[in-house]
């Protein structure tokens, strides 16, 4: 005869279990519905999109004509190329000045809270207020950037109206905006580094270039890492800037694919080539976050 529970004895846990579980997916369900929704629906959405091809009184079909049409046009290459010449001038340049910063005012103190301070004011400005205020900088003849050249001789500049620079100006705004951000990542990176290292490379001998090359960046390599994904994916979505100062010009120098995504969708009502431009540009973030973040991780050494 099989033995009776003893009275009071705990139930066995595969018992409570499928409760566990069925509350487990309770409380995650309001998340998993916003996820779906707000997330992976759109993704589903447009990859759809972009493989549905329909012309103006006919039905719909699948294929990849918007992907051909895509590639055959030469804004959207245009647009991509302008894209990795601002990823390029933005995102070395902002990491290279956020870590400098970081590594100069780290200790504590009334001058460098000063300075940090001073430093990350850019981030509560909006990016629309700042390219307005940049607009007037760069106004030519009577902003601010030329009354100080014309004081060393140099003639005024069409900042935002030459092809030839108008990148450039776009490039220095992102660039003022953005280092006072990332620093702030390497600032809480740095203080997760035990002291104990420096002063015992100190003791060694060590000097400060050493000790960066040997202590501070490999244990710092996780933020470096996830900062420069950061900075990647703010190259992608920040557009602000652009629609205020250029708004995509002058001569397309200075649009970027999200806003040629923009154009597409509202401008000229082409969802398809919006949607397979949109698949695209996902895509390639996200192959490159992926393929760099393995380059990183080889020299990346992580804490036990």
């Amino acid at each position: 005869m099989p033995q009776s529970l003893t009275l009071g004895a705990p139930i066995p846990r595969r018992r409570r279990a499928p409760r566990s579980l069925a509350l487990a997916f309770a409380l995650l369900a309001p998340s998993l519905v916003f996820l779906g929704a707000f997330t992976y629906w759109p993704i589903i959405g447009v990859t759809l999109r972009a493989l549905t091809q329909q012309r103006f009184g006919q039905r719909a079909s699948w294929g990849m004509d918007n992907f051909a049409r895509l590639f055959a046009d030469p804004h959207f290459a245009n647009t991509a190329w302008n894209t990795v010449a601002f990823a390029a001038g933005t995102i070395l340049p902002s990491l290279a000045l956020a870590l400098f910063f970081a590594l100069a005012l780290r200790e504590n103190g009334k001058f460098t809270a000063a300075l940090r301070t001073i430093l990350v004011m850019p981030l509560l400005i909006p990016l629309v207020a700042a390219a307005a205020l940049f607009v007037f900088i760069f106004l030519p003849g009577g902003g601010l950037l030329d009354y100080y050249l014309a004081k060393i001789g140099v003639h005024s500049t069409n900042w935002l109206g030459n092809p030839d620079i108008a990148l450039g100006a776009i490039i220095a705004i992102t660039i003022w905006k953005n280092t006072g951000y990332y620093m702030l990542f390497f600032l809480a990176g740095l203080a997760g580094i035990p002291e104990e290292y420096h002063e015992a490379a100190k003791i060694d001998g060590a000097g400060p270039a050493t000790r960066l090359r040997r202590i501070t960046l490999p244990l710092l390599g996780p933020t470096i890492g996830f900062v420069s994904v950061i900075a990647l994916v703010n190259t992608l979505v920040q557009i602000d800037h652009v629609i205020v100062m250029t708004g995509g010009g002058p001569s397309d120098s200075t649009n970027m694919i999200l806003y040629y995504i923009y154009q597409q969708a509202e401008q000229n009502m082409d969802l398809g080539l919006a949607s397979a431009a949109t698949v695209v540009c996902v895509g390639g973030l996200l192959a490159i976050a992926v393929v760099g973040l393995r380059a990183l991780e080889r020299g990346i050494h992580y804490e036990s």
